[in-house]
């Protein structure tokens, strides 16, 4: 058996090392904002188009938008925008985390949305969707939703960061 070594002996020059890469890799960042006006108590808004209208002025064909909903009542995801499945999101949501319910954030703040924070941090504030040639992609039926969670109307702000080329 022979053994073959893949070290360099002295008398070879060691690899000349590749230039590093662009910092950004090519990547162009676009960080735009939403405010939407909602209704609380489980409200529903279909955000697709406004994303949509974003990613057109952001100025990139390919990469992906990262949504975030500011404030810990409400959050972010995607499905069919359809009244029986909104219905049916709202008596999830009762089941899992009942209004009716006592939690320990009433008691000290005495404001009654204590089961509109538990529902938020199930939901959860963020949303990642690819786009492709300047086209989220989602599926037929999906549309990008905010859930305004809290038991009073509220403006809500989301910020999109687009990141692709």
């Amino acid at each position: 058996m022979k053994f073959v070594s893949n070290s360099y002996s002295q008398d070879h020059a060691a690899p000349v090392p590749a230039p590093a890469p662009p910092r950004n890799w090519g990547l162009q960042i676009s960080t735009k904002t939403l405010q939407i006006n909602t209704n609380g108590n489980c409200d529903v808004q279909n955000i697709t188009n406004l994303v949509h209208d974003l990613l057109k002025h952001a100025g990139l064909a390919n990469g992906t938008v990262t949504l975030f909903v500011q404030g810990s009542t409400a959050g972010l995801t995607t499905l069919e925008f359809e009244p029986g499945v909104i219905a049916d999101l709202s008596g999830m949501f009762e089941r899992i985390a009942s209004a009716d319910l006592p939690y320990h954030h009433e008691a000290r703040w005495h404001d009654g949305n204590g089961h509109s924070h538990v529902r938020a941090a199930l939901l959860g504030p963020s949303l990642v969707v690819p786009f492709t040639e300047c086209q989220l992609t989602l599926g037929t039926w999906q549309q990008i939703v905010l859930v305004d969670f809290d038991n009073q109307p509220r403006r809500r702000e989301i910020v999109a960061q687009f990141m692709g080329g």
